[in-house]
Formats: structure tokens, sequence, C-alpha cells
């Protein structure tokens, strides 16, 4: 029995279209391994510190990058080394010595936790002073007697290198036209 032309046709056009795609992979892992690269590259200049809701940092023009410290969060009500509560501001505050003990304890405890191996001893002070540092994220409104005592209690548990944590705000084009017209001309 014959075919009729129609019935070729259909058969041709099935048999084309039942051959299996071929799906290139080496394009897609060219582009996947570029995405890495990327993000691995960029994902180290970034370095954000888990904040709390109760904690409205400071706006500041800082270029410096923060550092993996101890961080010491102050809140309205609590003060917080990594997470732990260690005293309550409304006790703090109200104490007359500038000391604040369960801070100190604390923080002589994580200097003693830090072990500090170096071949040179000229390299100890140096790494000694990058493992004593600390960042206080203190929210804008606490009072600076507060804050003293805070660091008060910090330089006298041997963490001498304090930073304290701001939210980076932009340069905006208007100061610097503003500081560039005040310049004076003739």
């Amino acid at each position: 029995m014959k075919k009729s032309v129609r019935a070729s046709r259909m058969e041709r056009h099935h048999k084309r279209m039942a051959k299996e795609s071929k799906l290139s992979l080496v394009s897609l892992m060219d582009i996947f391994t570029i995405l890495v690269f990327f993000l691995m590259f960029n994902a180290s200049d970034v370095q954000v510190l888990q904040t709390d809701n109760s904690v409205i940092l400071p706006e500041s023009t800082a270029d410096t990058a923060a550092q993996e410290t101890l961080v010491l969060l102050v809140s309205a009500t609590d003060i917080l080394l990594q997470g732990q509560k260690m005293a309550d501001v409304n006790q703090v505050l109200s104490q007359e010595d500038d000391i604040i003990p369960a801070l100190e304890k604390e923080l002589l405890y994580q200097k003693g936790r830090v072990k500090i191996i170096a071949a040179d001893p000229n390299a100890e002070s140096e790494e000694a002073d990058i493992a004593r540092a600390i960042t206080i994220m203190g929210d804008q409104q606490i009072p600076y007697s507060l804050l003293k005592k805070i660091m008060q209690t910090c330089a006298q548990a041997g963490y001498t290198n304090i930073s304290l944590a701001v939210e980076q705000k932009e340069v905006t084009s208007e100061v610097v036209t503003a500081s560039a017209a005040g310049g004076g001309g003739v």
C-alpha cells in the first residue's frame, strides 16, 4: 500500500521531532564559574555586624572596615557581650564605680581564652593588640557617662583597641559642591 503525500510528510515530521535534543553544559559551566569567582572576590569586601532592632547606630563617613573582634552591644536597657547579658544599664548608671564588675570578669575570661602563637617575640605584642580589640555597638542615645564606664572597664581588662560601630553614610555631592563653592573667587 502506497502512502499518501500527507502521511509521508507527517512521518518525516515525527521522525525529525523524535530526536532527543542535546543540552550543551559547557556554556552553563562557564557562566557558573564566573559567578562563583565574582561572589568570592566581592563577598570579602563587606562585613556586616549583626545589630539588634533596639539599637540605632550613629551615622558616620568612616572609611575603615570593621575587624572581627568581640562585640559589645549597648541598648537602652542592657549591656550584652557576644549576645550574653552582662549588666542592666540603669544599674550601671546608678553605681559610683567606673568599672562594671561582671563585664570586667567576662572580658578577662575572654582575654585568657585567646592563645597568641608567634614565632617572632617582637610580633607577639602586635598580635596581642589585635587579639585584645573590642567593638562597641552602642545606641546613639546612650549617655556619655555610660560609654565612659564601658570604655574604662574595657581598658582595665586589657582591651585597649576600642572601636565604636557606626552606620556608614555616603558623602553626598551637595556637601562637595557646597565646599567647592565656598572657596571664594575673583
